[in-house]
C-alpha cells in the first residue's frame, strides 16, 4: 500500500480545558486530522484521557482511511488498534513507549545494539536560533522479534533520534515505533508529519481561538464551538492571504465582508496577489 500520494491521517486527543466546572469533567476529544490539507476528518468524544484507547477504534470506524498512513502516539500503541487500521486498509505508525514493556525493550536492545546495520535518513533543519539534526532507521527484518505475529500488519521497527543544538546547549531525544510501512522515506515523512496535529490543530485551538479560554459549558455547547472552530481553522489555513497570521486574517476578514465571503465559500481563490 506503499506510494509517493498517499495522505496521513494523525490522531490524537485534546482537553478543552474551559469545558470542565464543579462536577462536570472537562471534555476530552479524540481528532482524526489530514496533515496534508489541515482538514479534522472525525472526532470523537471521551470521557477521560485513557479512554482515548477504546475511542480510537470506534473514530476509525467513522472515518475513510483506506490507502492512508494512520500515525498516533503511544497511548494507541495497541493491538486492537492496529488491527482495526489494518482491517480498514491503511498502514500505520505508532509511537512505542514503556506501556508495551516487553516489546518497548526488546526494541531499545536491538537498535542500541546493532544501530551501525540498520539503513538510516538524516535531515538538518535550521531555523528560531536552532539547529535540530533527525536521524531516522527503519529495521525490516523481524525474524527475531517474538512478538511479531501478536501485532497485525506489523513489518518494520523505527527509530527516530533528534539532536538538538539550542543557546549553546544539545539536546538528545530518542524515539521507536512500530510500523507497517517497509520504506524509509515513507516512515520518516509520517513520523515528520504526525506533528502537524499539535502545531496546525491543537496550537491553533489554543493560540488562535483560545478554546481553552472559553466559558462554553451549558449543554453539547463546547463540542458544538470545537466543531466550528477546526471548520473555520480549515478554511483559514487553505486562504493565502498576504502572507499574514491566521490571526490577522480573521480580523481582516471580520472588517472586510468581500474577503469574508472569499474564505467562507472559495478560500483557495484568496491568494497574496488578490
Amino acid at each position: 500500500m506503499e506510494g509517493n500520494r498517499r495522505g496521513t491521517v494523525a490522531i490524537d486527543g485534546k482537553m478543552i480545558c474551559g469545558s470542565g466546572k464543579d462536577k462536570l469533567r472537562a471534555y476530552h476529544v479524540v481528532s482524526a486530522f489530514v496533515t496534508e490539507n489541515h482538514l479534522t476528518l472525525g472526532e470523537i468524544c471521551v470521557e477521560e484521557t485513557t479512554n482515548e484507547i477504546t475511542a480510537v477504534p470506534e473514530l476509525l470506524d467513522l472515518i475513510d482511511v483506506k490507502g492512508d498512513i494512520v500515525t498516533a502516539d503511544a497511548m494507541s500503541c495497541q493491538k486492537k488498534i492496529v488491527e482495526k487500521i489494518i482491517d480498514k486498509k491503511a498502514d500505520y505508525t505508532i509511537g512505542l513507549k514503556q506501556n508495551q514493556p516487553a516489546l518497548y525493550k526488546d526494541t531499545e536492545d536491538y537498535f542500541k545494539a546493532f544501530s551501525a546495520d540498520i539503513p538510516s535518513k538524516t535531515t538538518i533543519e535550521k531555523g528560531h536560533g536552532r539547529i535540530e539534526k533527525r536521524k531516522y532507521q527503519l529495521l525490516t527484518d523481524l525474524s527475531w522479534l517474538e512478538q511479531k505475529n501478536e501485532w497485525k500488519g506489523l513489518n518494520a521497527l523505527g527509530c527516530a533520534r533528534s539532536t538538538i543544538a539550542e543557546n549553546g546547549e544539545i539536546l538528545e531525544f530518542m524515539r521507536y515505533f512500530i510500523t507497517s510501512l517497509t520504506n524509509l522515506e515513507t516512515f520518516a515523512d509520517s513520523v515528520r508529519k504526525h506533528w502537524a496535529i499539535e502545531n496546525q490543530l491543537h496550537w491553533c485551538l489554543d493560540v488562535v481561538f483560545r478554546e481553552d479560554a472559553s466559558r462554553a459549558r451549558k449543554d453539547n455547547s463546547p463540542l458544538n464551538l470545537n466543531v466550528l472552530r477546526k471548520t473555520a481553522l480549515n478554511l483559514v489555513s487553505q486562504a493565502q492571504y498576504k502572507r499574514i497570521s491566521k490571526k490577522r486574517l480573521m480580523f481582516r476578514a471580520a472588517l472586510e465582508p468581500t474577503l469574508f465571503l472569499d474564505i467562507l465559500f472559495d478560500p483557495s481563490s484568496v491568494s497574496p496577489q488578490k
